[in-house]
């Protein structure tokens, strides 16, 4: 019960709650106000622009959110305007509603934030096509559906202002918190009840969840000249938080190895259900700090492992005096330290905002370059315009789609708000096959129990300030779920458009009726659509995806042979590439899950796809693994032998990718000159080298299951 009221509390002070409450009062406000002017219907057209505009407020930088409402009220006003003057001749209507749906939905090329201003634009459309004005009303009606989105805009960014560190912080904790998660996942590995496929199945999808909070994390501390410039200890702690944060990622990633083999070895001395008891008790540490994150709360350490770490090191003693050898639990051992050690810097970091002592500086790390550059340029759009980009096949889906939604509104179906069907089509439709068919079955199923729950407000509720209570709930609920869980937001959003209809002096019975139709209606034309008009399924794309994972496993390798070999290695460089191969690593990830929910005729080489991902995941952590190890030291000069199995794996890799039709990596290494080879190797080295082996051996495994895929 007490983790129950943890998970709720912890909702309430989350990101998306707080995004909820703005975006419910951004809109509700001007329709409030001008209700007691007596005023309320241009109240409701300027929450109608408040609502266009407020899509396009997602997380981010607030330059950036800044930027992309003010073009989404241009675009607003100019659809507007257009959709005004074309619903004059249904003809023109429909040419109108192919163009523009075409136009806007190929914002996407731009990326999440473009796609969500051609979003706002298109839901504009939908709500111009109904509304019966004159020639002479268009200009004013868009001029006030305009002013509703200038007071969105103003609105918004006078609300972040007041608290500018908390959205970052918020996403930091969130970001934590999928951590957290992920290193449960790491635990359940040396449990020997844990189905070791099926586990990493779930450590494969939660790694997609890392990396993409992660990405939003680096947008909001590394795009923002507050965060990296500002001499403010809040303003540090939040970056120098984060560092350790994806420290202790990387530090999860290296505790990796051969789960059957040491199951096998060490099975029956219980170290390994000490490990997984350890590993659970740091990530419950971990989501102490998350939850006080969230709270803005300060956190005190509820435990210290350094006994537990003691005892698991003569655990471990006594396994080498068994006569086993004991040298890869020592490596567990070293990275669980290093486990403890970033969870107690970021405890640290954190709680310094409550002290007067001044956090230490940022190191001279070029921040800008761990965030993805999106290229604006005018000449980008019109590239891609072509049958071969996924954003053009998108919008000509998007475009046909609604044109087929209103030819159907009107010829078949028409109903008072028939407008909801081609609402239905635009919110369903997404680039990818699989993210379409889910938000189709999402917003059906919302869409039905969110009827039932209208029907039973509108019967058995009759009270209107009840009802207004409710409305204020079922509308916060809507918009703080849009991100989180749609079919839920859905439920919410479905009373919600009932019992504003109420208070508009709507009151059918058959409106539930209708939502429910055209929602159905639009579904059916979304799903015939994702089918049927261009569909671009993964296995298209999938060599330029193992592609870029192969090139990033090499890059970072060959960063990892340059510490190894005794080079000077820039520490930005390295963390660059440490940053690359998760985040192509996820990349990988997500293309997998969305190709298992493609028909099956679709699913081709599905089988040695996933075990490419499995094997591509093993070599990041092997990676991992080498790369903490040589961060703290600077080791000798490299063995022959170890030189030489890093260049035959950066071949094989190369190889790999080559075939792929991808990048290489170049990697020179001493082939003279080298110290002749040692026979007596140290613990240490013996690791290495054994660890060096293991690369070299995925690294052919996975240029044999590519050559099967590759056919």
């Amino acid at each position: 019960m007490n983790i129950q009221s943890r998970e709720i509390k912890g909702f309430f002070y989350s990101q998306y709650f707080s995004d909820g409450l703005k975006t419910s009062a951004g809109i509700l406000i001007p329709a409030l106000l001008f209700k007691f002017l007596d005023q309320f219907s241009f109240g409701i057209t300027l929450s109608l622009g408040a609502l266009c505009v407020s899509v396009v407020d997602t997380p981010g930088p607030l330059l950036y959110k800044r930027n992309g409402m003010l073009i989404c009220v241009l675009c607003v006003f100019l659809v507007a305007i257009s959709t005004g003057f074309a619903r004059q001749n249904p003809i023109t209507l429909a040419v109108a509603i192919a163009i523009m749906s075409f136009v806007f939905s190929m914002l996407a090329v731009y990326g999440a934030r473009a796609a969500s201003i051609g979003t706002g634009a298109l839901l504009t459309m939908v709500f111009m096509i109904e509304k019966s004005l004159s020639p002479g009303e268009v200009l004013g009606y868009s001029l006030a559906i305009s002013a509703g989105g200038v007071w969105y805009l103003i609105f918004s960014l006078l609300f972040s202002s007041i608290r500018p560190y908390r959205a970052a912080q918020r996403a930091l904790g969130e970001s934590m918190m999928d951590v957290v998660k992920f290193l449960r996942i790491k635990a359940d590995f040396y449990r020997y009840d844990t189905d070791i496929d099926e586990n990493y199945k779930k450590l494969v999808s939660q790694q997609i969840q890392v990396s993409q909070h992660q990405d939003l994390v680096r947008e909001l501390l590394f795009r923002s000249r507050l965060m990296v410039q500002e001499s403010t200890n809040a303003s540090r702690v939040l970056v120098l938080t984060f560092i350790d944060l994806v420290d202790l990622y990387e530090q999860i990633m290296a505790t990796h190895y051969d789960y059957s083999e040491i199951r096998n070895r060490f099975g029956d001395s219980g170290v390994l259900e000490e490990i997984a008891r350890l590993l659970d008790n740091l990530a419950k540490e971990l989501e102490n700090m998350s939850y006080a994150m969230l709270a803005n709360s300060r956190q005190v350490r509820s435990h210290e492992f350094n006994a537990q770490l003691e005892h698991l090191k003569r655990s471990i003693d006594e396994i080498a005096v068994s006569g086993n050898s004991n040298l890869v639990l020592k490596k567990i051992l070293i990275n669980l330290r290093d486990l403890n050690q970033n969870i107690h810097n970021i405890y640290n970091y954190y709680n310094s905002r409550w002290s007067n002592e001044p956090v230490m500086k940022l190191q001279e790390v070029e921040f800008s370059k761990f965030v993805a550059r999106q290229d604006y340029e005018l000449q980008e759009y019109f590239d891609n315009i072509t049958f071969s980009s996924v954003s053009f096949r998108h919008a000509v889906r998007v475009s046909l789609a609604c044109l087929a939604g209103f030819i159907s509104a009107h010829l078949l179906f028409l109903g008072h708000h028939s407008y909801w069907v081609l609402l239905t089509i635009i919110v369903i439709l997404k680039p990818g096959f699989s993210l379409s068919k889910q938000r189709n079955y999402e917003r059906l199923i919302g869409t039905i129990i969110g009827g039932i729950v209208g029907f039973l407000l509108l019967k058995f509720v009759p009270n209107k300030d009840a009802q207004f209570i409710l409305f204020i709930i079922l509308m916060i609920g809507t918009y703080s779920f849009t991100r989180l869980n749609y079919t839920i937001a859905v439920i919410f959003m479905t009373p919600y458009v009932f019992l504003l209809f109420q208070f508009l002096g709507v009151t059918q019975t058959s409106l539930i009726q209708e939502r429910i139709t055209d929602t159905a209606i639009g579904s059916a034309i979304a799903l015939i659509s994702i089918y049927l008009v261009l569909p671009r399924w993964e296995f298209e794309q999938v060599n330029e995806n193992l592609a870029a994972v192969v090139n990033a496993n090499a890059n970072y390798l060959a960063r990892i042979a340059d510490r190894i070999t005794g080079k000077t290695v820039d520490i930005t460089d390295f963390k660059l590439a440490r940053k690359d191969i998760y985040v192509k690593s996820a990349n990988l990830s997500a293309m997998f899950e969305r190709m298992t929910s493609e028909p099956k005729s679709k699913q081709k080489n599905i089988r040695d796809i996933h075990k490419f991902v499995v094997l591509s995941h093993i070599l990041s952590s092997y990676l991992a693994n080498l790369g903490t190890g040589l961060k703290t030291k600077t080791p000798a000069k490299s063995e022959p032998e170890n030189t030489r199995l890093i260049r035959k794996s950066i071949n094989v890799l190369n190889e790999t990718a080559k075939r792929l039709g991808g990048k290489t990596v170049t990697f020179n290494a001493e082939k003279t000159a080298l110290p002749v080879e040692k026979t007596d190797l140290s613990p240490d080295e013996a690791l290495l080298r054994e660890q060096l082996g293991f690369v070299n051996k995925i690294s052919i495994d996975i240029e044999r299951v590519t050559e099967r895929i590759m056919g």
